[in-house]
């Protein structure tokens, strides 16, 4: 599983666009709805999904921090503000 959140978000996102998309090949500014066809009932199990994955609590959003989620880059600089900080093993 990828440890960068970019990454991460990619790879969740392609697994629930239709076209399934190369991860790479998806546009962090482009529009998740215009640019992906993401339609509200997706963009809910892709959060979720990302949010198990990255170790974030869906919970820690409110709705309209789930509004401004236009882009994966919003949605990547969200989750950034809310996972926690990785411990460096010793």
């Amino acid at each position: 599983m990828p440890a960068d959140l970019d990454t991460l978000a990619r790879h969740q996102l392609s697994k629930v666009l239709r076209d399934g998309p190369e991860p790479a090949a998806i546009d962090p500014d482009g529009d998740l709805a215009e640019a992906y066809g993401l339609t509200s009932l997706n963009k809910i199990l892709f959060l979720t999904s990302l949010c198990e994955a990255a170790d974030v609590g869906l919970a820690s959003f409110t709705d309209d921090d789930l509004a401004r989620m236009r882009t994966l880059g919003d949605v990547v600089d969200a989750l950034r503000s809310h996972r926690p900080e990785r411990q460096e093993p010793r």
